[in-house]
């Protein structure tokens, strides 16, 4: 007969952490919905993303604007 290795208490553990899991995934989507009923909408019409930035060539930043004096 062969000797059997504890799997009962192996399996108790992994389903504690498979339900532990589950509250943190289901905490995590309570938060979300919460922190999503409350933000408040983008209302302008512009892309926060881009704003400021219009078709072709973008200026250069200051720390990369040259002196014409100099050359």
């Amino acid at each position: 007969m062969a000797k059997r290795s504890k799997p009962t208490f192996q399996k108790k553990e992994r389903e504690r952490a498979r339900i532990q899991r589950q509250k943190d995934k289901e905490a995590r989507r309570v938060e979300n919905r919460e922190r999503k009923a409350t933000e408040t909408p983008n209302l302008g019409d512009e892309d926060p993303d881009i704003a400021g930035i219009r078709p072709g060539p973008q200026p250069l930043p200051e720390q990369w604007e040259y002196s014409k004096e100099g050359n």
